[in-house]
């Protein structure tokens, strides 16, 4: 039976969806999802979600079919759909850092610069787009949709695409090279208008968002504990980068201490040996489920 009062959510089914299901996963929501079903099940009775492309997410949630859906800022410009974008999550399907849509020709093209494809023919999923900067840039092309396999496209199917990337392998893999970028994107928490003027249903919305967020912080942290005597604090808390203060206890152990603290984990490599030298002693490194500020 369902709740009195339900959230619906869009999830972006293809290459965000195992990322955004581990999301939601260490935000803390349960969810299962069946291989042939399009309707993942939360243990949060109050949300009912559906695998949604990304491409279309933005559509439904402007209608209010959905009350709220995660997909691309790239896809919320090729609808031009009007809803509400409230919040940049910066997660993709390989990372955590924007992706981004290039203009890209064969590395034997002629083409060097943006204005040299006037009069090109282009492939692109994202068509609208597309045709609105190059109109902005003053250039005239032929900017055909795109099936997939846009990178075979080039040089006998298209002269250039445009094309998401996020490391640039693949473009590398296919002899292209990029001209241009066209546009940043990362992933959005979008809202239907009217179900953001509800009350509860905003109040649920920001709620996970909050968790998300949080989630999202906690990928680039982790927690280290350590012993410290008391004539080496001074110096371990300097070696310290910390968010905030430290969490400093004292031990049972007369003039001992206990630090607690949140840090980059980029930084622990290094880190862990200077606090050694430092003196601290049983440094312990921890994984984190959620950091909110």
């Amino acid at each position: 039976m369902s709740a009195a009062k339900t959230l619906k959510i869009g999830l972006p089914k293809g290459s965000l969806q195992e990322s955004t299901l581990k999301l939601f996963r260490k935000a803390g929501y349960h969810i299962s999802v069946s291989s042939r079903s399009y309707y993942p099940v939360f243990d949060d009775v109050e949300i009912e979600a559906m695998l949604i492309r990304a491409q279309e997410m933005a559509g439904y949630v402007e209608k209010g079919i959905l009350d709220c859906g995660l997909t691309g800022k790239d896809w919320i410009l090729e609808q031009n759909s009007d809803i509400l974008e409230i919040a940049e999550l910066n997660y993709a399907k390989e990372g955590l850092k924007p992706v981004k849509w290039v203009f890209a020709v064969p590395n034997e093209s002629p083409v060097k610069k943006l204005r040299d494809l006037n009069g090109k023919r282009i492939s692109t999923e994202l068509v609208g787009y597309t045709k609105r900067y190059l109109k902005q840039k003053g250039i005239k092309a032929d900017v055909e949709f795109s099936w997939g396999a846009t990178e075979v496209k080039p040089p006998y199917l298209a002269d250039a695409i445009v094309e998401l990337t996020e490391t640039g392998t693949s473009l590398r893999a296919n002899n292209l090279r990029i001209v241009d970028v066209m546009l940043e994107s990362s992933t959005r928490f979008i809202s239907n208008k009217k179900s953001w003027k509800d009350g509860w249903k905003r109040q649920k919305m920001e709620n996970v968002v909050l968790l998300l967020r949080g989630a999202l912080a906690a990928e680039e942290k982790v927690g280290l504990k350590m012993n410290v005597p008391d004539e080496k604090l001074k110096l371990v808390l300097k070696t310290l980068p910390a968010m905030h203060s430290p969490t400093i206890s004292q031990l049972t152990v007369e003039g001992w201490y206990d630090i607690d603290v949140v840090i980059d984990e980029k930084t622990v490599r290094e880190l862990i040996p200077r606090l050694k030298r430092a003196g601290a002693t049983g440094i312990v490194e921890y994984q984190l489920n959620k950091v909110i500020p």
